[in-house]
């Protein structure tokens, strides 16, 4: 699942450090302190994945450097206050079509540093601490050095452990309160808490009608992000584990706790899972990131096209962001448990 993208110079903070100076000086008293000051919550402080956050007013020219927190603020209606956003491995969630058009996309994978300076940001959010660290966009501490708040998703630095070399390994199991806390969060920033609310209640609903009559208790299934010669398959207690608990699923490789272990084909020929939930990508960084290439692949692969899964069509498919910690794995939720009722699996 890594998405690699080169740290940049750190130069160029300077230059926009400056150029960030002189926009805070050229404006207005009432721009400061007026509606969006203190008197209408401000300023917003939290903690967040190790570091503490202080948004002094409503963001105006926010860069969302993942897909997933850029579809968060499209969905609490953020698009005006979006200068950019990047680093995208699907089209976007269906309904958020025409606000997200009137984004500027300054990369479809991560972008340099200099072009999330270009844009003047007063605040930067992501939705892994990779994002923001040596390694990609460039380290949080750097733009907190030009008075630029960063936001990473709670869902990435909760009971995990990103200090190892791939996806990062989780020490619990991740919940979709994780998620719900990552949008009370940017609703929060942006001063739109009852938006943050409302949208919550809604993806608790979702969750609760998909999962509603379910028991998958003798089923299995597997969850293929990406790579056909090593591929990226889930652990335990990621977004997938979200999906598993929820409909009472067995992941295959929930002896596992890294998030993204790379598993041979052997192997998952051995666990024969019931299902195979397939990540569906249109980026192209890494092997058979299309459904139909990976459909493709394990039909004609004399490893895989002997497993039940394939030999039945047991397919399903999903976004790349449906199996990232995201609003999207309500989507995930809801498209598995339609998987499991129509294979047989639902009890």
């Amino acid at each position: 699942m890594p998405i690699a993208g080169p740290a940049r110079s750190a130069a160029l903070f300077t230059t926009a450090l400056l150029l960030l100076t002189a926009c805070g000086q050229s404006q207005s008293p009432r721009e400061e302190t007026g509606a969006q000051g203190k008197a209408g919550g401000y300023p917003v402080t939290l903690k967040n994945c190790g570091h503490t956050v202080t948004v002094k007013t409503a963001p105006r020219r926010a860069v969302s450097v993942d897909q997933g927190s850029t579809e968060i603020l499209l969905s609490l209606g953020l698009a005006d206050r979006i200068a950019a956003t990047a680093t995208w491995t699907d089209p976007v969630m269906k309904g958020l079509e025409k606000a997200n058009a009137s984004v500027t996309r300054i990369a479809d994978n991560r972008p340099s540093s200099e072009k999330v300076l270009d844009q003047e940001p007063d605040f930067v959010s992501a939705s892994f601490e990779s994002t923001l660290a040596k390694g990609g966009v460039a380290p949080r501490e750097q733009f907190e050095k030009l008075g630029v708040p960063t936001y990473v998703s709670p869902a990435d630095c909760t009971a995990k452990d990103n200090t190892k070399d791939g996806d990062g390994v989780r020490t619990g199991a991740l919940t979709m309160d994780s998620v719900y806390g990552e949008v009370r969060d940017l609703a929060r920033v942006f001063g739109v808490p009852e938006r943050g609310e409302k949208l919550v209640a809604q993806l608790r609903t979702r969750v609760r009608e998909a999962a509603e009559g379910i028991d998958a208790s003798d089923a299995s299934v597997l969850y293929w992000f990406a790579n056909s010669e090593a591929p990226y398959l889930a652990g335990c207690c990621g977004a997938p584990g979200i999906i598993s608990r929820e409909l009472g699923v067995k992941n295959a490789f929930d002896d596992t706790h890294d998030e993204w272990p790379q598993i041979n084909w052997e192997t998952v020929a051995d666990r024969n899972p019931d299902v195979l939930v397939i990540g569906d990508l249109t980026r192209k960084s890494q092997t058979a990131e299309s459904a139909a290439g990976k459909i493709a692949f394990l039909e004609s692969n004399p490893v895989t096209k002997k497993m039940d899964a394939v030999r039945h069509k047991r397919y399903v498919l999903l976004s790349g962001q449906a199996m990232n910690p995201s609003i999207r794995t309500v989507e995930g939720v809801e498209q598995v448990a339609a998987g499991l009722r129509e294979f047989g699996f639902a009890g």
